[in-house]
């Protein structure tokens, strides 16, 4: 692509919190993109960096308050059911593209709002959709590296038995906001369950598959944990199957191929391999009559701001792995 071409001009509302700091991150290095603006009321006129301390000497741009009709696209990074009430407050132009990060217009019965139609922007599941779209509606974390362990199983119509999962997700999971549960103190040496059975991704996790295996009955049980580390999510799912090992990962495969950013692996992963990444990493493993597949992400880039970019290449017609090309953390 030449460098020639018109630069997209982004806004970005909430940009205080992690979501947006890794998204500003991210487009300041993107070569098709200009930042316009960057909200956030209670930072109006402070330097970026005097929130996000790691962009120091990379900008200086400052926060706004004020919204503008000059952009091509608006992010929201804002918290659940936030995102809806910003919109309601202040009606955006219907020629600017909104990719939201919120849960807020995930599911097919709340993705209708104000004449906008928000598609689910999971790539390996709506690529083309994505790639026609106005308006997205960014998948949560936890439910991006579920769905991609599953996703290729639910085309074939092999979803046959309930279906067990357990994940581990960094403090930073949780949010920029203050809580017991994110005190270094608590949280260091420390591990605990939470939101057993009930976590609030199991929605679009069921819709996205049932999107590919309209006839599933079976249910997701899933069991979430909080780890003592910052950043990224390590999930294992595991189903009964009569499918064969070398059958699943020629599945995986075929599936995954024309997607750049999931990777399917013959060797065992960790977590370091995928923080400060857009990868998703799958392994599988069989035992018997149960296949398991262990998923890694890192919960700000490919499971929200990476994730949301990489969207906004596709809807922009730009090479879907650019500004994206992140070198993983592992030491």
């Amino acid at each position: 692509m030449s460098n020639t071409v018109k630069k997209i001009k982004v806004g970005i509302a909430g940009g205080a919190g992690y979501t947006g700091g890794e998204l500003i991150r991210i487009l300041l290095n993107h070569p098709f993109v200009e930042i316009e603006f960057i909200l956030s009321k209670s930072n109006a006129g402070n330097y970026i960096h005097s929130v996000h301390a790691d962009l120091l000497g990379e900008t200086d741009l400052k926060f706004s308050s004020q919204l503008n009709d000059t952009i091509d696209v608006l992010f929201l990074c804002m918290g659940h059911g936030d995102s809806k009430k910003f919109l309601e407050l202040n009606p955006i132009q219907p020629s600017i593209r909104i990719i939201d990060l919120s849960q807020d217009f995930r599911l097919s019965d709340n993705s209708s709002f104000q004449n906008r139609q928000f598609i689910y922007g999971l790539p390996e599941l709506n690529k083309q959709k994505i790639q026609n779209a106005k308006d997205i509606a960014n998948p949560g974390c936890f439910a991006t590296a579920i769905e991609l362990s599953l996703l290729p199983l639910a085309k074939q119509q092999l979803i046959k038995e309930d279906i067990h999962v357990s994940g581990i997700t960094g403090s930073t999971g949780a949010g920029q906001s203050f809580s017991e549960t994110s005190h270094f103190s608590w949280r260091n040496n420390n591990i605990s369950a939470y939101k057993i059975l009930e976590h609030q991704h199991l929605s679009e996790i069921t819709e996205s598959l049932k999107g590919l295996q309209s006839n599933l009955k079976n249910k997701v049980n899933f069991i979430p944990y909080r780890g003592n580390f910052s950043r990224g999510i390590l999930v294992t799912s595991y189903l009964k199957t009569n499918l064969q090992l070398n059958e699943a990962k020629k599945l995986y495969d075929e599936y995954y191929l024309d997607h750049p950013f999931t990777v399917v692996t013959s060797t065992t992963l960790h977590l370091k391999q995928v923080v400060n990444t857009n990868k998703c990493l799958l392994y599988l493993e069989k035992h018997e009559d149960t296949l398991v597949i262990i998923s890694a992400i890192d919960n700000l880039l490919k499971g929200a701001s990476g994730q949301a970019v990489h969207n906004m290449n596709l809807m922009f017609g730009l090479e879907e792995t650019m500004g994206l090309k992140l070198k993983a953390t592992a030491f």
